[in-house]
């Protein structure tokens, strides 16, 4: 997959040079030629000097076939544009921006765009956010404890309850969008496919709900 990483900071470079060692073509964007040396010599990606938000910067960085785009300048204006220009413009299925205003984060939430506030995102988090398909942070408290995460219900859990899933991951469903609509689900609710949930879980048992979710047959009794 080819994805483009806005701003060569130091999160920004980690996560270009990890995408580029596990096999994904990376183009970086950064208005400073000079923030490119965080990338160190071994890295071959694209490197492109420019503003994120404009047309002909992305295009240069190959938008018009990435899978997945990162905005984590340090700016959270040019961050929520290049965003929403790559995911509205460039149609662009897994985007993930930096947003350090919690305020601004939450409206941006809404937009369907995971955004990063309050607490700094490790570079893990950050690629798992753009490389998984059927788990994603949406929102964080405060503090940085709770979370939200939107899962899309698997192969695997297509018929069987809903408590189940809940007991092998340790996070609880705050709703399930079915066809569309948003229902409050009980412990005997029966998963269907196409299922989206939104649970509640803590940092502690992030992994473990991505692991239930993507390999299902871990959760099996």
């Amino acid at each position: 997959m080819h994805v483009v990483v806005m701003g060569c900071g130091r999160v920004g470079s980690a996560i270009a040079r990890r995408l580029e060692q596990i096999g994904h073509s990376v183009a970086v964007i950064d208005q400073d030629p000079e923030a490119f040396r965080r990338l160190g010599p071994e890295f071959t990606g694209r490197q492109v000097t420019g503003l994120g938000f404009d047309r002909q910067t992305l295009l240069d960085a190959g938008i018009d076939s990435a899978g997945a785009f990162a905005a984590v300048s340090s700016g959270d204006n040019s961050n929520i544009i290049s965003a929403r220009v790559a995911r509205e413009t460039f149609g662009v299925q897994h985007v993930v921006a930096r947003i350090y205003d919690s305020k601004r984060a939450e409206v941006f939430e809404r937009m369907g765009i995971p955004a990063v506030a309050t607490v700094p995102w490790t570079v893990n988090r950050l690629l798992r956010e753009l490389l998984s398909v059927k788990v994603s942070e949406i929102w964080r408290e405060p503090t940085g404890r709770v979370l939200l995460m939107r899962v899309t219900v698997t192969d695997g859990w297509v018929g069987r309850r809903l408590a189940e899933l809940e007991a092998a991951s340790g996070a609880r469903a705050a709703w399930l969008v079915r066809f569309g609509e948003a229902v409050l689900p009980s412990a005997a609710t029966v998963l269907q496919d196409g299922d989206q949930l939104v649970v509640a879980a803590t940092d502690e048992i992030s992994d473990r709900v991505h692991a239930t979710v993507e390999h299902p047959e871990g959760g099996r009794a």
